[in-house]
């Protein structure tokens, strides 16, 4: 199944049902995640929010801020199938100029609910904090945990094109001299490079979503697609429910249904709900602006006016 293979375009529902192919609810997370029946959702990927003053969210003491999360934590694992993922993209909480990694402190509370970690992925970008006081940041971490010891996961549909795939096999026996690797690539590493045929150098690196990108939206801290599809590909099947409990713009929702998934999202902010929705009726009329998966992250050739040293500069 595909998203392109449907007669008329599905309808966005705002509540959850069983059949349904995509689905935007505006309420609370917590009491939404409630309403909705045990091992429901195959994958949930999310990035919550870090605690940091944005918009959408009250800035808490880190202790109150975990513990405000727990009961939400509690019903995601619920609402996950067995042998089903989830993928938990998080940065650093600042306080006084020192950063607190929330991945090192989530990663008990889902250990304690009874989730097992497979990788922890880099996501490196080029363009990101920029700092006086330390090193600048340049990556965040997506935490991907499985419920249950056997657990979807196709890593044919990740492959990535082997560095050497004239490589025999050296041992004396009955393959000696046959290809050694698997003729659909090799299994890419946690720390992925998503350029063209460069996974396997082992970087996801992936713009996030500034002002010139081609998916930006009023949200200030947008999730782009393109990260979200990797784990799709990985972690689900065609027709399975893909749920993001703090759903924005809907990018993660947009991953799930171009790769034929069922896609659900919650906010509670109703202009974030209204532009995902929109967003999704632009995928379905193919008008919306999205960066292909895959794509070279831009390089600048040095003929640039950006690219070259300020004249002011070769004075001092």
């Amino acid at each position: 199944m595909d998203l392109f293979t449907y007669r008329s375009p599905p309808k966005v529902d705002p509540v959850y049902s069983p059949g349904a192919k995509a689905v935007l609810v505006l309420g609370d997370t917590f009491e939404s995640l409630s309403a909705l029946p045990k091992g429901c959702a195959q994958l949930v990927i999310s990035s919550p929010p870090y605690n940091i003053g944005k918009e959408y969210e009250a800035r808490k003491e880190l202790d109150h801020y975990i513990d405000s999360l727990r009961p939400t934590l509690v019903e995601l694992v619920r609402v996950l199938a067995d042998g089903g993922s989830l993928c938990w993209q998080v940065g650093n909480y600042v306080e006084d100029s020192e950063i607190f990694p929330l991945d090192i402190f989530f990663y008990p509370l889902f250990k304690d609910l009874g989730l097992q970690l497979r990788n922890r992925v880099v996501w490196h970008f080029e363009h990101g904090l920029h700092c006086s006081v330390r090193l600048s940041g340049r990556y965040e971490v997506l935490l991907w945990f499985t419920k249950g010891e056997h657990y979807t996961f196709n890593l044919d549909a990740v492959r990535v094109p082997s560095k050497y795939p004239g490589k025999t096999n050296f041992r004396p026996g009955p393959e000696y001299g046959e290809p050694s690797g698997n003729p659909l690539g090799k299994n890419p590493s946690d720390v992925w490079k998503l350029m063209i045929r460069e996974w396997e150098t082992g970087l996801w690196e992936i713009p996030n979503v500034k002002a010139n990108h081609p998916e930006k939206t009023i949200h200030p801290c947008q999730f782009p697609i393109e990260l979200v599809e990797r784990c799709v590909l990985a972690f689900t099947n065609e027709g399975d429910l893909v749920l993001d409990p703090f759903s924005g713009v809907a990018s993660a929702l947009l991953a799930a249904l171009r790769h034929g998934r069922r896609a659900m999202g919650i906010d509670r902010d109703p202009k974030y709900i209204a532009e995902g929705e929109n967003r999704i009726h632009q995928l379905w009329d193919g008008t919306l602006r999205y960066r292909p998966l895959g794509k070279p992250v831009f390089q600048p050739t040095g003929r640039e006016k950006v690219s070259q040293i300020p004249e002011e500069w070769k004075t001092k």
